[in-house]
């Protein structure tokens, strides 16, 4: 059994020498907004979900990306509506949300 229900890792990662990155895309902002979020919810904590940066996760062309674990689906977003969609439908009911899957 896993510690969280689902633990998000949301690429924060910045290059130096100008290649394509998450953090382009706000990748930061974004991952605090789904943490107030989930906090806001009452769903974070142990037994619950838990939202963390990561560093690169190879898949810069594709970013900005998270992943959601145990369940090993990998996102792509643009805005809040997306983010709040992924809450909505895969953390909170556990429904994959195929158009912004990767």
């Amino acid at each position: 059994m896993s510690y969280y229900r689902h633990h998000v890792f949301f690429c924060t990662n910045k290059r130096d020498d100008g290649r394509e990155c998450c953090q382009d895309h706000d990748a930061s902002g974004a991952r605090d907004y789904v943490k107030q979020r989930i906090k806001a919810l009452g769903l974070s904590g142990k037994g619950a979900i838990r939202i963390n940066n990561a560093g690169c996760l190879d898949r810069c062309s594709e970013g900005p990306v998270l992943v959601v674990y145990p369940d090993e689906t990998w996102y792509t977003f643009v805005d809040r509506d997306d983010l709040d969609e992924i809450i909505e439908e895969h953390l909170v009911h556990g429904r994959v949300v195929e158009r912004l899957r990767l």
